[in-house]
């Protein structure tokens, strides 16, 4: 009553300006700073407490702008804070805590970086805090755990890391936690039992350890649980069933690596909506009470014991047994019962435009068959025993679950009318072609991106990532569809040779990974526009519907096997051929070589090796441009088979590159060893490397926006990631450096230059090598002592990022005799605070400010002084892709601890011989190979790797790089 006669009272007044407000000073003051931080411009001429322009909500809810006040003693305190979906760059601000009344903070749906600050532990009357959707980082304060009145915390799709505090476990109040959709590991603290209040429990997409808590059963309060690929192992708990039965609506334990058997206890569970135990490892009969349900239970995709004496097939009521039983003791037709057992006609061709209508494509050679069923959570379509499709999951929101996805946007790319629909998936979507003819196919999936938006908003936030298998092999891991297509609403087509013997399988798989709730919640899972398989084989006749007429069996082998015999034959002339001449120079073994290729034929490439051709001169040869006569443009190394480096280098280089194929290192389309010529030829790489592209002579720099480099950095990670940890040769590089990083047309990043690289025996810890490389890269162990692992290409790799953000070559400061200039100042601004002004000016303002944190973070992370502090390649791929700021490092610490390490490099930098020539003119970082027995002394006649493309000839290789362009367009 006394609130409602003050404000009568000062309504004559008006509200020209705050200071009339019925907020105390020190609110209006904390809510300026605190709309200051969080990139909030409010009007301060207006009242919050009574006008309008303080409360907006938007009619679809998507966009909310309140401030809310209630009444408190003669004056009026600040209540709620609730601004989503407006897409605010700023941070989190602690002095929220000044507003001594706050009860809820909703700042879901924004560009909110930097971390949770731990002062708003001491917000004593808070209920509800929601930061969805954003960018923050960093670990759950422990000061949260004092928020005793604290009934939501919705953490949701940011980048947060680090284990859950122990003193989370005090807030008993708390009905709603979500922590999905970040980077959190550890175990579940055991103080968690506690949270005897809560509702719902999601913590899914994150890298959790351990089992299961038991405690888990003493929530009997719990509606919804969400486990969802939390790296989570063992046994299902059996007291689950001490949950109280009511109206529970969604268990999910899906994608983890549970064992053993379903509990009895699960049983209690069969009222909840859904129970998810898709992808995980369970074993032993499924029980009757299952297979007899009426309710939503998925188990497809495990190991139990199939048992012949059931009737079972892979839909049992609301049950799906899709592909849940082990194979150990089953035939092919009932290893996945719904697919058909016999078929009436073999089809050669399958066009499918998934989620969309029939469509008729290139002049009616092609038609794409229609894909409309609605889906369902759990359950199998079929299309005339010819194809279908398995899918599983439901999304988080089941009131809008949609699983065909349509475009409101513009589509880039060819045949955009197979791109307005995609069929999506919440866990795994599975495409099946039935009763093809036996023999080799060439299956294209084709993708865009058109759920999220490239505009700048919270929706460019999002991330879809998910794994493709095609007949049960790996093809795609970690598969992003925006990111290989460079860009939203750009279609990507992804090509694969597959052997078919009558049944076709393509997997998408939901592991876990990417964002939950942009734009709105259930926007994840695989999601795939059509399915393109054509034959690899003659077929004489075809129908509209892609059936073979008139092509029998017999024939289609006869001519599978006239085919391979022809491939044989070729192959064996042309290893022949290559290897016949090796006598002549040397005595070598190249068994199990990539193609190979005649003097002939590699002059008839480069127009006898014409000087126009010319694109570079290394320090072991000259590096020409050539042309296949099927059009495929090459870059053939001509080595010195005088030199005994050059024959080391040129085995080394077949041995490694020969044996390991992937996107982001540079092919290898074979070798020449005829009289006294060692030639390698490679793909071509138009936008030669990346030292040139950033620091190389002006006319052949290119002008690389912030997303390009940022893809850059993502391609080299992978590259490294897979020679070390994914290949089946783990392999040491030994030279990473911008120069031996080559851009593609695209400007794409491959890792070039194998003739250093090593094997990493996995018995081994390290070895104890003799030292080659280029100084400025080269880690401090290994320099020093020749000590060897996988972690001195992390180091060079950290190098090669400040290079990415700062556009400056690491150059050695011989004045200085100590001072490798780019990673000293690095160091010197990280430890200053001001990390940012690394950035390289020539992208002015135009970059994204987190990423670039991220990069430069991550850089001064991989070129500790301690191999053991330095991440592995993976662990870089995964902070990189989640645009994660690596936990900190003590780089005050590492300027003292690298002084001595500086000090010998450039000791041994300056004793070089000023006549041995740079591998890498641009950066002026000397190359060295050294003996371990004498770490000072540098052999001249020893250097690193020749550069692929080395930095010669300038003028004429920009314009064979214009050439090469226009003629590759």
């Amino acid at each position: 009553m006394l609130f409602g006669i003050l404000c009568l009272v000062l309504l004559p007044f008006g509200f020209a300006s705050i200071n009339t407000t019925c907020l105390p000073s020190n609110e209006v003051d904390a809510l300026m700073e605190i709309g200051r931080k969080l990139g909030k411009s409010w009007n301060f001429n207006e009242d919050p407490c009574t006008s309008g322009e303080w409360a907006i909500t938007a009619t679809n809810n998507s966009i909310v702008n309140n401030v809310t006040c209630a009444p408190r003693g003669i004056n009026c305190s600040i209540v709620s804070i609730s601004l989503k979906g407006q897409s605010l760059v700023g941070i989190l601000p602690p002095e929220l805590v000044k507003l001594r009344y706050l009860e809820n903070i909703d700042l879901a749906r924004n560009l909110l970086s930097g971390p949770i600050p731990p002062e708003w532990g001491s917000m004593e009357h808070i209920l509800n805090i929601s930061v969805l959707g954003n960018l923050i980082n960093g670990s759950i304060p422990k000061e949260l755990g004092n928020l005793t009145k604290l009934t939501t915390l919705i953490v949701e799709d940011n980048l947060m890391s680090g284990r859950i505090p122990e003193e989370f476990g005090n807030i008993s109040s708390i009905e709603r936690l979500f922590l999905d959709g970040n980077y959190f590991t550890g175990e579940l603290p055991p103080s968690f039992a506690n949270l005897i209040n809560l509702t719902d429990f999601r913590i899914s997409s994150n890298n959790f350890s351990g089992k299961i808590p038991d405690f888990i059963g003493g929530w009997t309060r719990l509606r919804l649980l969400m486990l969802r690929s939390c790296n989570l192992i063992g046994e299902l708990p059996e007291n689950i069933s001490s949950l109280v039965p009511g109206d529970p609506n969604l268990f999910d334990f899906s994608f983890n690596k549970l064992n053993g058997s379903i509990p009895e206890g699960f049983r209690d569970l069969l009222n909840a909506d859904f129970i998810y135990l898709t992808g995980n490892l369970l074993s032993g009969s499924v029980p009757s009470w299952i297979l007899e349900s009426s309710n939503n239970i998925d188990l497809s995709y495990n190991n139990f014991t199939f048992e012949r004496s059931r009737v079972v097939t892979c839909q049992m009521q609301n049950t799906n047994l899709f592909a849940s039983f082990s194979k150990d003791n089953m035939s092919t037709s009932e290893q996945v019962s719904c697919l058909p057992n016999v078929c009436q006609n073999n089809i050669t061709s399958l066009y499918i435009n998934c989620g969309g209508e029939r469509q008729s494509l290139e002049d009616g050679k092609k038609t794409y068959e229609a894909d409309l069923a609605p889906g369902s959570a759990s359950g199998f379509v079929s299309v005339e025993n010819r194809w279908g499709f398995s899918n599983t999951g439901d999304f988080d929101d089941r009131i809008s679950d949609s699983y065909i996805k349509r475009n409101r946007s513009r589509v880039l790319g060819s045949n955009p009318e197979l791109y307005s629909n995609a069929r999506a998936s919440a866990l795994s979507l599975t495409y099946y072609g039935f009763c093809m003819h036996k023999g080799s196919y060439n299956v294209s999936l084709h993708f865009a991106e058109i759920v999220f938006t490239d505009d700048g908003t919270y929706s460019s936030l999002g991330r879809r990532v998910f794994d493709i298998y095609i007949q049960g092999k790996l093809v795609e891991k970690d598969f992003d569809i925006s990111q290989k297509a460079g860009g939203i609403g750009k279609t990507y087509v992804s090509s694969y040779p597959v052997n078919v013997t009558s049944t076709l399988e393509i997997r998408l798989y939901y592991a876990g990974k990417g964002t939950t709730t942009i734009p709105l919640r259930g926007n994840y899972g695989p999601l795939i526009s059509a399915i393109s398989v054509d034959p690899n084989f003659w077929v004489p006749q075809e129908d509209g519907s892609g059936n073979g007429d008139g092509v029998s069996s017999g024939l289609l082998a006869g001519i599978v096997v006239a085919t391979v015999c022809v491939i044989i034959l070729i192959l064996g002339v042309l290893w022949w051929l290559c290897c016949s001449k090796m006598t002549d120079t040397m005595d070598l073994e190249l068994s199990g070589v990539t193609g190979s290729f005649t003097l002939r034929q590699i002059k008839a490439a480069t127009n006898n090796f014409d000087a126009a051709n010319k694109i570079g001169e290394g320090g072991f040869g000259s590096v020409y441009k050539g042309a296949l006569p099927n059009g495929t443009l090459i870059a053939v190394k001509q080595l010195s088979s005088k030199s005994r480096q050059g024959n080391r280098e040129f085995l080394n280089e077949l041995g490694v590159i020969s044996a390991l194929q992937h996107p982001h290192l540079v092919k290898l389309h074979g070798c020449c060893i005829e009289g006294n010529q060692l030639l390698l030829a490679y793909e071509y790489m138009e936008n030669n490397s990346l030292s040139n592209a950033l620091f190389g002579p002006k006319e052949m720099q290119l002008e690389l926006d912030w997303p390009t480099r940022y893809r850059i950095c993502i391609d080299i990670a992978r590259g490294l990631s897979f020679l070390h940890e994914e290949s089946r040769l783990k392999i040491v590089h030994r030279d990473i450096k911008a120069s031996n990083v080559l851009l593609d047309k695209d400007l794409n990043a491959k890792v070039s230059d194998f003739g250093l690289a090593k094997l990493d025996e996995e018995d081994n810890t390290h070895i104890i090598t003799r030292v080659a490389g280029t100084y400025g890269y080269m880690a401090p162990e290994y320099a020093q002592r020749g000590y060897l692992t996988d972690k001195a290409d992390v180091y060079s790799y950290g190098i090669v990022l400040l290079e990415i953000v700062s556009g400056m070559a690491n150059t050695a400061d011989r004045a200085k005799q100590n001072h490798f200039i780019l990673l000293d100042r690095a160091v010197a601004l990280k430890n200053e605070g001001s990390l940012m002004e690394l950035v390289d000016p020539r992208l002015g303002s135009d970059y994204n400010i987190h990423e670039v944190m991220v990069v430069a973070s991550l850089a001064l992370v991989c070129t500790t002084i301690s191999p053991t502090d330095r991440p592995a390649m993976s662990a870089v791929v995964s902070m990189l892709e989640g645009r994660i700021v690596p936990k900190e490092v003590a780089v005050v610490e590492s300027i003292s601890e690298s002084k001595v390490y500086r000090e010998k490099m450039m000791k041994q930098l300056l004793s070089t011989d000023e006549s041995i020539p740079y591998t890498d003119s641009t950066t002026s970082a000397s190359t060295i190979s050294a003996s371990t027995t004498s770490a000072s002394t540098i052999s001249a006649s020893t250097i690193s790797a020749p550069d692929l493309y080395p930095v010669t000839g300038v003028s004429e290789y920009l314009l064979k790089r214009d050439n090469g362009a226009n003629e590759s367009s």
